[in-house]
This record gives C-alpha cells, sequence and structure tokens, in this order.
C-alpha cells in the first residue's frame, strides 16, 4: 500500500499549496451547481469537498486525481432517486444512503479485486451515458439561466418541449446575466485560462444581484446555506428504501470504477509514478462511505479538476486537503457570503463545465473508426434521454454484448501460406488459397471457440471432404489465437473431424497451449490426431506420404 502525500517535499510544498487554493476556487462553485443537479441543497456539494476529500487524498495510491461528485453523477443521482418516486426530505436521506450502498460495493470491488469489471464499460458505452446525462443537465442548467422552471421527473424530449412553450415568460435579468456570464467564462478559458472564472462569474453575478436588487425582480438566488461543519448521522431508512437503491448505487459504482480507474493510470503513466488499481477502489469506496455520513452524495473521480491540478503543476494530493480545509473554513465563517448567488450564473458555470462532457469530439471518432460503436454510444445517449440513465445504461450494455458476440460469431478463419524456406514461420495467410502445401492444409481460426462459432469452423473443415478436386490428405487447424472452447464448440469440432476421417483425411492441431490442451482432452478432441510444434514442422510431416511419422501423436499419448 503506496504511503499518503506521495512526492511531497519542501521544494514543492508551495506550489502544491497554491495548487490547492486554486482547486478552491474551482471546485466551490461547480459542486453547488452539482449538488443542485443532484437535488440537493448547496451544502451537501460542499460537504463532499470535506471529509470524503481528505479521506480519498490520505488513501489512494493517486498522487493527482481530485476526488469530488461530478455532473454525470449528479445527474444519475437524481434520475434514479426522481425514478423512485422520492421527494421531500427524504430525497437527501436517500442521495446519502446510495453512496454509503456505492462505497460498500467499491470495497467489496477492491477485496475482490474486480477493477477488472471496469472494462464491460466500454468507451461507447461511457460516451455515450455521460453524453445523455450531460445532454439532461444541459437542458435544466438552460432553463435556469433563462429563470424558467421545469417540473421534475418528467421525460427530456417533454421538457424540452416546455421549456421551448415557456420561452414567452423567460426573465430578461436572468437571461441578460446567463448571457454576460457565458461571455465571461468563454474568452477568459480562452484567453486567460489561469483565471479561476467560474468564481469570477459567481462574485461579480452575485454583486451585480445585490446592487440592482435583481432578486425583486425574479431572478433567482441560492438561498440560506446552513453555516458549520458537516453532521455525521446514518440514513434511516426501512430496508425496502436500501434494497431499491442497489441497481441505481451499482449503476454509479460501475461509472466511478471506468471513469476513475482510466483516469488514475492515464495521469499515473503520463507522470511515470505507479498506482495500485484495487487500493483506488478502496479509497473511492471510503470517500463515498464518508459522504454518506457527511449528508452528501456519491463522490467519484472529476476529470476536470484533475486536469486543472496538472495543469498548476501538482503531482501530490496536498492541494485536496488544502481544499478541505478552505471549504470548512468557508462554512464556519462565510456562508452568508453564498445566500446571494444567482442561479442564472450557477447555471452558466455548470452548463460551460458539462458541455464537453457531451463527447462531441468522442462521437466523431467513433463515427470515423466503428459504425456499430458509434451506433452503440448513440443508442446508450438516447437511451437515457428516453428511459433514463439506468435503462439507457442496461439497453447499452446489451447491445455491446450482442456486438461482442456477433463478431465472435464471424471469426477469421484463414488458410496459412508460406515459402518453402524451413526457416520461415508458416503464419501469413493468403485470400482464396486452397492449401498450404500438397496434400496439406493449415487453417487458423481467429477467436475462441464456442456456441456461436463453433458451426462456421465445423463447416470450413468438413468442406474439405466434399472438395473431389483438390481433397488434402491433411488438415491442420492452428490454435494460437484459441484461448478456450466449451461444449458446443467441442460438439461440432469432434463432428468435422470424424466426418474427414471417414473420408480418409487425418488431422491435427499445431500451437496448442497446455492449458486448452487438457481442455482437448477432457472433451474427448484428441483421439486419432496428431499434434505439432510449429506449422513448420506440421507441413514438413505431412507434406509427402513418404516422410516418416512425426515424433509424437496423439494416439501415442
Amino acid at each position: 500500500m503506496n504511503r499518503p502525500l506521495q512526492g511531497l517535499t519542501r521544494k514543492n510544498a508551495t506550489r502544491e499549496a497554491m495548487a490547492g487554493v486554486t482547486l478552491l476556487a474551482i471546485s466551490v462553485p461547480l459542486n453547488i451547481g452539482y449538488a443542485q443537479i443532484a437535488g440537493l441543497p448547496a451544502s451537501a456539494g460542499l460537504y463532499a469537498l470535506i471529509v470524503p476529500t481528505v479521506i480519498y487524498a490520505l488513501l489512494a495510491s493517486s498522487r493527482q486525481v481530485v476526488a469530488s461528485p461530478d455532473a454525470a453523477a449528479a445527474a444519475l443521482v437524481f434520475s434514479s432517486l426522481v425514478g423512485l418516486g422520492v421527494a421531500g426530505e427524504n430525497f437527501a436521506a436517500m442521495a446519502a444512503a446510495q453512496a454509503i450502498l456505492s462505497g460498500l460495493l467499491l470495497f467489496l470491488a477492491a477485496w475482490l479485486k474486480l477493477g477488472f469489471l471496469a472494462n464491460f464499460l466500454s468507451k461507447p458505452i461511457l460516451v455515450g451515458f455521460v453524453g445523455g446525462l450531460a445532454m439532461e443537465i444541459l437542458l435544466s442548467q438552460f432553463a435556469k439561466m433563462l429563470g424558467l422552471k421545469l417540473e421534475s421527473g418528467e421525460e427530456f424530449f417533454v421538457q424540452l418541449v416546455v421549456l421551448f412553450g415557456g420561452l414567452g415568460g423567460l426573465n430578461p435579468w436572468a437571461a441578460i446575466m446567463s448571457l454576460v456570464s457565458l461571455a465571461i467564462l468563454l474568452l477568459g478559458r480562452r484567453y486567460l485560462p489561469v483565471v479561476p472564472w467560474a468564481l469570477v462569474v459567481l462574485v461579480l453575478g452575485t454583486l451585480a444581484t445585490a446592487g440592482l436588487a435583481l432578486e425583486a425582480k425574479g431572478v433567482a438566488v441560492l438561498g440560506e446555506v446552513p453555516a458549520g461543519p458537516p453532521q455525521f448521522s446514518f440514513p434511516r431508512l426501512d430496508l425496502a428504501n436500501w434494497l431499491a437503491l442497489i441497481p441505481s448505487a451499482l449503476a454509479l459504482t460501475l461509472v466511478t470504477v471506468a471513469e476513475g480507474l482510466l483516469v488514475i493510470r492515464s495521469y499515473a503513466e503520463k507522470n511515470k509514478y505507479k498506482t495500485n488499481s484495487n487500493q483506488d477502489l478502496f479509497a473511492f469506496g471510503a470517500a463515498n462511505v464518508a459522504s454518506g455520513l457527511s449528508g452528501s452524495f456519491t463522490v467519484g473521480s472529476s476529470t476536470s479538476r484533475t486536469a486543472a491540478m496538472e495543469q498548476a503543476g501538482s503531482r501530490t494530493q496536498l492541494p485536496s486537503l488544502v481544499l478541505a480545509g478552505g471549504t470548512l473554513l468557508l462554512l464556519l465563517f462565510g456562508t452568508e457570503l453564498l445566500a446571494q448567488i444567482p442561479s442564472p450564473a450557477i447555471g452558466a458555470v455548470v452548463a460551460v463545465a458539462v458541455f464537453k462532457l457531451l463527447g462531441l469530439e468522442e462521437l466523431r471518432e467513433l463515427w470515423g473508426a466503428s459504425r456499430s460503436e458509434f451506433g452503440i454510444a448513440m443508442a446508450c445517449f438516447l437511451g437515457v434521454l428516453v428511459v433514463g440513465p439506468l435503462g439507457g445504461l442496461l439497453f447499452a450494455f446489451v447491445l455491446s454484448l450482442i456486438n461482442l458476440v456477433r463478431r465472435s460469431a464471424h471469426p477469421t478463419i484463414d488458410v496459412l501460406v508460406g515459402s518453402a524456406d524451413p526457416t520461415v514461420s508458416l503464419t501469413e495467410s493468403a485470400s482464396g488459397a486452397r492449401e498450404t502445401a500438397p496434400g496439406v492444409v493449415v487453417l487458423r481460426i481467429a477467436a475462441p471457440i464456442f456456441f456461436a462459432n463453433g458451426a462456421l469452423l465445423a463447416d470450413r473443415i468438413s468442406g474439405f471432404s466434399d472438395d473431389e478436386g483438390a481433397r488434402p490428405r491433411f488438415v491442420v487447424l492452428d490454435l494460437e489465437a484459441v484461448s478456450d472452447i466449451d461444449v458446443t464448440g467441442a460438439d461440432a469440432l469432434r463432428e468435422s473431424i470424424r466426418k474427414l476421417a471417414d473420408e480418409g483425411i487425418g488431422f491435427a492441431y499445431t500451437r496448442m497451449r497446455p492449458g486448452l490442451r487438457k481442455q482437448f482432452a477432457g472433451l474427448e478432441l484428441v483421439e486419432g490426431t496428431r499434434e505439432f510444434a510449429t506449422n513448420r514442422e506440421a507441413v514438413a510431416a505431412l507434406a509427402h506420404r513418404e516422410q516418416a511419422e512425426p515424433q509424437s501423436t496423439n494416439n501415442e499419448r
């Protein structure tokens, strides 16, 4: 287990502390906005920056990744709880319980070393899923920026119609403030990115609200934020509520694992330090349990804030500790400053932060690389908007599995060819080739042999016995790319070998893995066949009748 605050020295302590001040300026406005996305009070977003942040910073092996709620998680929290019919005071308790469950699932993943499960959420699924959530968030923030109110719990397209139908009732002061805020954020980020423009926008918006009495003119403000540190308590819910939260907690856990481990690995490789994925899963778990107990909601990796720390030159977790300390001071002494923050300004900050999560560039890359995977991403994107995040994630996951089976069901099966030079390996294929050497055909299948492709392989092998014009004397199956075989695939292969034998055609294997050989023996696939270490050895032994028998056969074993 890596020790806390790795990389911190006397030489870089000042730089790391200043990076922490930058992180504080970035995180406070974002977490206020994300808490509102989750349907929670601003204090819930700020509480996530204290104890959960400290616990993650001290336990994680990553030196840079910042743990915090993000926009996608906040949207998933809100939509999943609304989908369960949660409302009122019970909303915060259910969000806290959801975080605790997610933390426990992360503990389980760390204990069972299940970090590999993140691989089941492929890039197309993540791009589509997060993009769909981002679209929902942007719709809600546009309404806030225009001074309009949307009913929570309605489907995306219903809310879109309501938004366009209500444009006649927008608040001009809110719209003007939003446009000015967007201009400051976008131009500032482009020409002077080192300035925390989100904080600048909230400060200027608060001053304008107070100076122009905009609240009296219909501009919504954040309102009172409870002063003081977070209070620890366990959510008091009945068993049915806990059980109802498991699916959404599992979805949050999968997204946290997939995105978190990817970000951790990428920064570790870039800056040449080692991380421990199971330790980081444990750290995320502890942070989420602490978040739930302290009245907040699910936390994960914050890509945008981690990138900001990378740009600031930070290589330790000290900025996270500075963030926690600064947020605690704000809650103790500065909550009155937060009450007059205008909602349109918060909406603009969140909208700019969330826009890149739409994944437009990633979708363009997927379109150019693979139309089927682009389709999976768009199915997940639209699924989130039509049936909600959980339904969209499940739908895209099923599509991804279907795509995987479709690809595996039609693997490449090549006839290998090569030169007469005995020192050159026989591993190349050629389109339209009928034999590898006189009387010998070497086939290679590039996939595990299982129920979906066993019949295809068997038909290809059996087809050589039906070729009256150029029937080979031996068929050789190259197993170098085969890692597994199931019972259905074994039955198909066994039948094709029997059919060859009935026609007087021999059968052999090459490049078989030791573990696979044990499987083949158990499935009765070696009797009456031969085995060679290489394709070249098989061809040399089988190409001419007069050559000696190979040194070992499966009959002799």
